[in-house]
């Protein structure tokens, strides 16, 4: 069992076995009994079959990564991936119905608890509960709250009738019977602390980012459906009237960055959600906001490319893509979340960039944190109070006027008397088009000065290690609580971990820990160590050595671990 506090469940089932459902109650009741959880889930790229699952870690401390041990293996129905199956240990418990898995565990040295997952559902109301039972299995060897469950199924189900609600309760109350039978095979779980997760709430990534966002000021949302961006569109769309939020979903990926564009013009505060594909159709769309000045924030939801790629697993392959997106030469700001709470608080705060600075920002995910769930404290959920920075224009008024700092005031159309200019081309402060030389110096100088503004205005990383270090584990986005849980469990006295929150432009405390750092090792989630490539870039500094991961899964705790014992000797 991870750290001897914390027990690691993985539920597996086809699909339409109801996994996710397994997973909501889970993460939900288990929160509401006093325990910290995290989810994540992975799903395999098919419409219909397939094996999919969800990783739970249920600790009595706050957890925020996955491990590749698996404490307890619940299955709902034969066919588990090989992925899962190459993590099963002598220690691992098995969970499942032998009348349904057959002889599939048969050569496995571990502990098999044949639980009759067909009949209890048949008994409960139907063969749909199986799920159910299993979850409540899993409530059960936590000794969770029965009277949490029982809440969970009538706020979750109470609108489909007493006789759901009811059937639903009878299942988790049979599983539940049955893990307290089972509680003895894991000893070493602690008990949650009274009311240290009552104030906390269970969010994943996808609400992260579309929450952060509307934290953000923006009224607008459009995409053209892309996996894993998919679900901020949607969860966008579930919650227009809410949030006051305008949602289009349209016919391809130029359409919607060019929407985009053309609703900053007019004074909306935009989101385009997509994914490496996806944006490098948006291409020519983003250069035209760069050259517009058009504040506008893209949500690039990282997937293992090139093309289609996996489109339901997760890498970190599409940094060069945002880093170097568009044509010609513009400022731009990268940023790189790597917990739920941080996915909230930088895409509120590439809003607040954007309109500050009239810029375009690109916040960087990857499918991996969008399907974690985890119990966040409301009071980290971070953002500043929107602003687009807009003024009323007069007689006179040039969008384009060339001010020190590069950033001109900003109006929009019906915004006061003055005209407010638009074009693709290189323009004049009004915004007509000129093909005149010193124009074009003029223009691209004063753009530029507002990149010097998004190195001085920067979103400091992530360092955390002992005083005095000389060794500096660089990474970046999801990676950085699984790597950071492994160097807590290496207890390296030298080296320290530095999570690059701003991939661009670099920030000044990044160089400053690069070159304090006698020796520089990066952990990223591509083939190319793109961070890596870019630091070097940046501030001449080599890695004396990395670890990559490109298969498609994300790190484990332990996987990264054992890869820089390795490094380090």
């Amino acid at each position: 069992m991870a750290s001897g506090k914390d027990l690691s469940v993985v539920i597996c089932g086809g699909a339409g076995y109801g996994v996710q459902t397994v997973e909501d109650i889970l993460a939900k009741v288990l929160k509401r009994s006093g325990y910290h959880v995290f989810a994540t889930r992975e799903y395999m790229s098919r419409v219909r079959g397939g094996n999919n699952s969800t990783e739970i870690r249920i600790s009595s401390a706050p957890v925020d990564g996955m491990v590749d041990e698996i404490d307890l293996l619940v299955v709902l129905s034969p066919g588990v991936r090989e992925n899962i199956r190459r993590r099963i240990t002598q220690n691992t418990v098995i969970a499942a119905d032998r009348s349904s898995v057959g002889e599939e565990f048969e050569k496995t040295d571990c502990a098999f608890f044949d639980v009759p997952l067909g009949e209890m559902a048949k008994e409960a109301g139907g063969a749909v509960y199986a799920n159910v039972i299993a979850a409540g299995l899993v409530l059960g060897i936590a000794d969770a709250s029965t009277e949490q469950a029982e809440e969970y199924f009538l706020s979750r189900f109470g609108k489909k009738g007493d006789k759901i609600v009811d059937e639903n309760r009878s299942a988790c109350g049979k599983g539940l019977e049955l893990g307290r039978g089972m509680a003895e095979k894991f000893p070493d779980l602690a008990p949650p602390k009274k009311d240290d997760t009552s104030s906390r709430r269970v969010m994943n990534g996808v609400q992260a980012v579309s929450l952060g966002a509307i934290a953000g000021g923006c009224d607008f949302v459009t995409a053209y459906p892309m996996s894993p961006a998919t679900g901020v569109l949607a969860f966008a769309a579930q919650n227009t009237s809410d949030f006051g939020l305008a949602v289009e979903q349209v016919e391809d990926e130029i359409s919607a960055v060019n929407m985009a564009v053309g609703a900053s013009y007019a004074g909306a505060s935009p989101m385009v959600t997509t994914s490496g594909g996806g944006f490098s159709l948006m291409y020519e769309g983003f250069s035209l906001a760069g050259v517009a000045e058009t504040p506008l924030v893209v949500h690039l939801a990282q997937r293992p490319g090139p093309a289609t790629g996996m489109a339901t697993r997760t890498e970190q392959g599409d940094l060069n893509l945002a880093v170097h997106a568009g044509h010609g030469e513009f400022p731009r700001l990268v940023l790189a979340p790597g917990t739920i709470e941080e996915a909230y608080s930088l895409t509120a705060r590439a809003f607040e960039i954007a309109h500050r600075y009239q810029v375009q920002s690109i916040v960087m995910t990857d499918q991996y944190l969008l399907n974690t769930f985890r119990d966040v404290n409301p009071d980290d959920l971070i953002a500043a109070k929107p602003d687009k920075c807009l003024m009323t224009s007069g007689p006179g008024y040039r969008r384009y006027e060339d001010v020190p700092n590069g950033v001109s005031p900003r109006s929009v159309p019906g915004l006061g008397k003055g005209i407010v200019g638009c074009d693709s081309h290189e323009h004049d402060e009004e915004g007509h088009v000129f093909e005149d030389f010193d124009l074009r110096v003029r223009m691209s100088d004063k753009r530029f000065r507002k990149g010097e503004l998004l190195r001085e205005d920067f979103v400091p990383a992530d360092i955390r290690g002992p005083e005095n270090w000389t060794r500096l584990v660089l990474c970046w986005g999801s990676t950085g609580p699984i790597v950071s849980e492994a160097l807590i469990d290496l207890k390296l006295p030298d080296t320290a971990l530095m999570r690059v929150r701003q991939i661009w432009p670099v920030a000044e405390d990044v160089v400053a820990a690069v070159e304090r750092a006698d020796e520089l090792i990066f952990v990223e989630g591509n083939h190319d160590g793109q961070l890596e490539n870019l630091i070097r870039s940046v501030t001449g500094r080599s890695a004396q050595g990395h670890l990559r991961n490109y298969c498609g899964l994300q790190f484990s705790v332990e996987q990264v671990r054992e890869g820089l014992s390795r490094i380090l000797g």
